[in-house]
């Protein structure tokens, strides 16, 4: 039997990466506040055969399978491991053959711009986490760290001499680095330099992949793509889009996204980072104009230069990904926006066409 650990498993990356481990015949446990993420009341019990209660832990067995659910902050569940924080009976996790850190706060530009010390909280999170792993290392496998692309210095991403981000323009011997993306992209910079020192000084068997501009069909509307496939499949003309439409990213699937985690985690130990990504990049125009031909019509587009937008233009050079996984993105963008403008139109006829205005998109 094969035991992974998913912290953070409940959000959008994590319930997608959940559904492969499963498919792959994992017993999983999983930590999450709930904070952005669903409870698995929503996404998993309709696929269990039964569920328990035991103690706290809510188990799922689906397909053969079990889940193991903890509804709590992982940094309070890693204070308690560590016995910095003594309630009661501590929960003792078995062995891991997988662990995956998911565990962060994330959120879209409004997150990541409005509250830079809310996001902060991330380094606090990141800390105790690999403090547990360098203390419990005998009962960990490989470890995955998800960190981010917002990790790349942003003066490479800027208008004007923009250039596709490769994995060696993080390199924590050379003494320089750049600055990252608000305090998001500080708190992963500093997650993969200490995915190098549990790697160097602690032993452990750890990678990191740094995810460009995962998207999906169940994906939050606070994100850019649900939302203008949102508006665009709600008839909105003209259809918004936000800061001036020429900002671009990098997008790719989430299902390739998981692909390629998977594969990095199980070929790569020494702590570095790779890539996720496909190397093209798409303005926030150019997604809008796909939707609309996709939908077979033809609106205006109206850029909201008051809204945030982040850096101008974020891609990666695939390269490093290709030589190091073997691997390329395999679903394409016309076909995952396919798939994202289909959702769309179900989630308006579930939850209403105010459903994005009821968010903070």
């Amino acid at each position: 039997m094969t035991r992974s650990f998913v912290t953070g498993g409940c959000g959008f990356v994590g319930r997608h990466l959940i559904d492969r481990l499963l498919r792959l015949g994992h017993d999983i446990w999983v930590v999450d506040d709930l904070s952005t993420g669903l409870h698995p009341e929503q996404w998993l019990r309709p696929r269990a055969t039964h569920t328990t209660d035991e103690g706290g832990l809510n188990r799922y067995f689906v397909g053969g399978q079990v889940v193991t659910f903890l509804h709590e902050d992982l940094a309070v569940t890693m204070l308690k491991q560590l016995g910095v924080v003594k309630d009661g009976a501590v929960l003792e996790f078995p062995r891991f053959d997988y662990v995956f850190a998911l565990a962060s706060v994330v959120g879209g530009r409004v997150k990541i711009d409005g509250d830079p010390i809310g996001v902060a909280v991330d380094l606090a999170i990141d800390s105790l986490f690999f403090l547990w792993l360098a203390r419990n290392k005998e009962k960990v496998g490989r470890v995955l760290y998800a960190s981010s692309s917002a990790a790349y210095p942003i003066n490479c991403q800027k208008a004007e001499g923009h250039f596709a981000l490769r994995e060696s323009m993080i390199d924590f011997s050379s003494g320089e680095l750049g600055q990252p993306d608000m305090t998001y992209g500080w708190s992963k910079l500093t997650g993969e330099y200490l995915s190098r020192l549990a790697a160097e000084r602690y032993g452990l068997k750890i990678a990191c992949v740094r995810p460009f501009s995962g998207y999906g069909e169940d994906q939050d509307l606070t994100y850019p793509i649900p939302a203008i496939a949102f508006r665009v499949a709600r008839g909105d003309d003209p259809v918004v889009v936000w800061g001036t439409g020429q900002q671009g990213r990098d997008f790719v699937h989430i299902e390739d996204c998981i692909t390629a985690m998977w594969l990095a985690v199980n070929k790569i130990e020494d702590g570095s980072g790779v890539n996720i990504g496909t190397g093209i990049l798409t303005s926030f125009i150019e997604a809008a104009q796909l939707f609309l031909k996709l939908d077979r019509c033809s609106r205006a587009i109206k850029p909201m230069i008051d809204k945030p937008v982040g850096v101008q233009s974020r891609y990666c050079d695939p390269a490093g990904m290709k030589a190091v996984l073997g691997w390329e993105p395999e679903i394409s963008r016309e076909e995952g926006f396919q798939l994202v403008l289909r959702k769309a139109y179900d989630r308006i006829a579930t939850l209403g066409p105010d459903a994005l205005e009821r968010t903070s998109s």
